[in-house]
């Protein structure tokens, strides 16, 4: 059962998000080749990171989260207490950050924004990689 199951008030940390992705992303990246691999571990881990983040400090504080694999992807899920949609913040050179939104879409192959009457919960798909027979040959 994942966090996200479990809904009530043992909230999942920033710390507990990051070793479940990183758990759920091992499989993804034991099937592919090391360059692949890694670039989805840094890629899901920075996703997750910014989901998080912007349920803290944008959402009202999240109250579940679930990375798993699901066929070769990994989904990633975030529920916050808001019903406030993201988006791309301009940018401005003197305010820092502002880049997280764009990027969690940028990295992912897919996103989606479920609302509910308590909040909302946004699903970031990462494409996984093929097996390594499927691997493009290289020239």
């Amino acid at each position: 059962m994942s966090a996200f199951d479990t809904p009530g008030p043992g909230r999942t940390t920033c710390s507990q998000a990051r070793a479940e992705t990183s758990a759920a992303v091992q499989p993804l990246c034991a099937a592919a080749p090391r360059r692949l691999a890694r670039r989805l571990s840094e890629d899901a881990m920075l996703v997750a990171d910014e989901l998080v983040s912007n349920a803290l400090r944008h959402g009202d504080g999240m109250t579940r989260f679930s990375a798993c694999v699901h066929d070769r992807d990994l989904v990633i899920r975030v529920r916050d207490r808001s019903a406030r949609l993201p988006g791309d913040q301009p940018h401005d050179p003197t305010r820092p950050g502002g880049f997280g939104w764009f990027m969690i879409q940028h990295l992912s192959h897919h996103v989606s924004i479920d609302r509910h009457d308590d909040g909302k919960t946004i699903t970031a798909v990462l494409s996984g990689v093929r097996p390594k027979e499927e691997e493009p040959a290289r020239s």
